[in-house]
């Protein structure tokens, strides 16, 4: 039996009234004639391209891109942003590390 194969993107407006409106999963799944699974994994990936927008993370197609692709201003200053949160990131890591060595050392007596 062959898959049928149904892109959920392009309901998503649909899909996300339906949800505003109250709607269970398993009505908007009967609705539109999706899985649970599927819907799901809809909501999952859904709320991770809206956690990554609202952190300002550019979100990239995969895979190799065509030769006219074009790097835009904002790409780039999203990639610059995101190398800088994850740098302060572990730089603060480190320095709680360290702290924790100090507190450590100090606690056995060793200096």
């Amino acid at each position: 039996m062959p898959r049928e194969y149904r892109r959920m993107l392009d309901h998503e407006d649909e899909i996300l009234k339906m949800r505003e409106e109250g709607k269970t999963k398993r009505e908007i799944c009967e609705a539109f004639g999706f899985t649970m699974k599927q819907m799901g994994n809809f909501v999952t990936r859904h709320n991770s391209r809206q956690r990554k927008l609202a952190a300002g993370i550019a979100i990239k197609k995969k895979g190799r891109p065509p030769k006219d692709y074009v790097v835009s201003e904002q790409v780039k200053v999203a990639e610059l942003r995101y190398m800088l949160a994850r740098k302060d990131a572990k730089i603060k890591s480190l320095q709680m590390e360290n702290e924790l060595m100090r507190d450590f050392l100090s606690l056995t007596e060793r200096k």
